[in-house]
């Protein structure tokens, strides 16, 4: 069994983890960490300390009314994408131990769109010899 980096559980959720294949779990969030733990294969477990987070990124859809997954950005090991059954009151939780100014938003489709067109049109710098 893993041991937990957490001393005390506030929040505890079934969740799903975007890691590849998707794996279907629990989130515990506590005092020192984020952990997600898989139901059925005790070895595949993901760890997050709090030190090491460096942002949270939320997936929003119809103006804050449903949020599909959000992310965690780690400082060092990438990110990790994240579902569960209550996202905001995930959010809430983790917004304790995180500041709320790393929280912020991913882009809507239409912004990714925009920023491709502008991309594509954009004058490119020439090089010199």
């Amino acid at each position: 069994m893993v041991q937990s980096i957490n001393t005390k559980v506030d929040m505890k959720i079934d969740a799903t983890a975007f890691t590849g294949l998707t794996d279907y779990g629990e989130i515990m969030i506590g005092d020192s960490g984020f952990e997600f733990f898989n139901s059925r294969d005790v070895r595949k477990f993901i760890q997050i300390p709090w030190e090491e987070v460096d942002q949270v990124i939320v997936s929003v859809m119809l103006k804050g009314k449903w949020i599909p997954r959000y992310a965690i950005k780690t400082k060092r090991n990438g990110t990790f994408t994240f579902a569960s059954k209550k996202p905001k009151d995930v959010l809430r939780a983790i917004r304790v131990y995180v500041d709320p100014a790393n929280m912020v938003t991913s882009l809507s489709f239409f912004d990714v769109l925009k920023n491709a067109f502008q991309s594509m049109f954009k004058k490119k710098p020439k090089k010199k010899k």
